[in-house]
């Protein structure tokens, strides 16, 4: 459901750029009111999924996993909204949670386990893209697969499967990034978790 939404966001935003180039007003118009229904539908959902895990999930949760789990998906949300919205709340509120589920997840879980390397793929994306700190997004998706590298020898063959998946995700946003800081671009992201 998020992800339809978060796409028509992006498509909406390059078109009315486009339009706002050409000078053409009347579609301009039209744009912004479409990008108001997407901007509520977005913010409704992320509210809703937000309001759960704070109120539910998050005081529910007993294990280092859970809380991982459910922290990382509360950064997603709050990024996911920070997207449409450029106040500083949301980037905010979206590192805190992944603040929080980073201490969880280093003393709780393996470098391999495939919910801290998704927590660090979809944290060092925050940084790339939100706070357009590149380089710090860069260090952390680098750290993440360093140190899952020298652990994967004594994974069993399905762990094996699903952290390289993960590691290879981080190692193309990685590889996209520096292309893109030594070209000048605009940090558009590959993959998250």
């Amino acid at each position: 459901v998020i992800g339809s939404r978060r796409a028509s966001w992006r498509i909406i935003c390059s078109i009315e750029q486009r339009e706002q180039q050409k000078g053409n007003a009347q579609h301009v118009g039209i744009i912004q009111n479409y990008k108001k229904t997407i901007h509520k539908e977005l913010s409704s959902i992320c509210d809703d999924i937000i309001g759960l895990l704070d109120n539910s999930l998050i005081p529910a949760a007993v294990t280092g996993e859970a809380k991982v789990f459910f922290l990382k998906m509360k950064g997603d949300y709050h990024r996911y909204y920070a997207e449409i919205d450029e106040s500083s709340t949301q980037k905010g509120h979206a590192g805190t949670a992944y603040q929080k589920a980073t201490e969880i997840a280093t003393t709780t879980l393996a470098p391999t386990h495939p919910i801290r390397l998704g927590l660090a793929l979809n944290c060092s994306v925050f940084f790339y893209e939100i706070l357009h700190e590149s380089e710090k997004g860069c260090s952390m998706a680098k750290t993440a697969f360093d140190e899952a590298v020298t652990e994967l020898d004594s994974l069993d063959e399905e762990s094996y499967k699903e952290a390289t998946l993960i590691m290879q995700l981080l190692r193309d946003n990685l590889t996209l990034w520096t292309e893109d800081m030594q070209e000048g671009g605009d940090g558009t992201q590959v993959e998250e978790a």
